[in-house]
């Protein structure tokens, strides 16, 4: 939710390096980075645990996180920057930090979720989602965790722009209302499957090597003759 603040205890990071920051997630640290408007960069590491409770919470990546170095009592205000992720554990390997004012608007990026359920798809219609993410202005404690935007009405052709979600207040939207398509409801694609082309043969035409006559029950045998006490294919005398 926006306007959600929490603490976040780290320590300083001594050592530097690929080593060392293997060497601290072996022990359960994650090695980070806070950037300070007016200060230099302050390597840190927190616990791992920690970590995924503040950004699990209700607000989200979107948290502001009030950090308190080790040995220190003020806080800084932070939000999360970027961060990197192990893609098959899905453990955070590092983060960035990024100190802001209060009371000064950064820009962020926020995911879109769809809600209800559009009219065009009871009729057979495919609702696609276009746009996943918006790029927005405000003060970190009003940026949003998430967007809304309500697709119950759409019908089948019905195209659902940034222009026409609803203002949220002390927000900004960045994008281009006009040219941002959120959401679309179309007819569902037909595949037509190939017609199967069957080899005809014309009545009365035989195959090659067919004798005529075969289809009376006469066979070559039976014109040759066939003797009642000889060898087949003989005449007894």
């Amino acid at each position: 939710m926006a306007g959600e603040r929490i603490k976040l205890q780290v320590r300083d990071r001594e050592g530097l390096g690929s080593r060392e920051s293997r060497r601290l997630r072996r022990a359960g640290f994650v090695p980070g980075v806070l950037y300070g408007a007016k200060t230099k960069a302050h390597p840190f590491c927190v616990q791992e645990r920690e970590l995924r409770r503040v950004l699990t919470g209700g607000g989200g990546l979107h948290v502001i996180l009030d950090v308190v170095l080790e040995g220190q009592e003020s806080t800084h205000p932070s939000v999360l920057k970027s961060y990197q992720q192990d893609p098959i554990k899905g453990r955070v390997l590092h983060i960035d930090l990024h100190e802001v004012r209060l009371d000064q608007p950064i820009q962020a990026v926020v995911t879109v979720q769809l809600v209800g359920e559009a009219v065009g798809t009871k009729e057979g219609g495919v609702l696609s989602q276009v746009a996943r993410e918006l790029n927005v202005e405000a003060l970190p404690l009003e940026i949003p965790e998430h967007i809304d935007a309500d697709v119950s009405e759409m019908l089948i052709g019905d195209t659902l722009r940034l222009a026409d979600l609803g203002a949220i207040e002390g927000v900004t939207f960045l994008d281009d209302p006009d040219e941002t398509v959120i959401a679309n409801v179309t007819l569902p694609t037909v595949v037509e499957e190939p017609e199967e082309e069957l080899e005809e043969v014309e009545e009365g035409e035989l195959e090659e090597g067919e004798i005529e006559g075969a289809a009376e029950g006469e066979t070559p045998e039976a014109e040759a003759g066939t003797g009642e006490q000889g060898e087949p294919g003989t005449v007894s005398g």
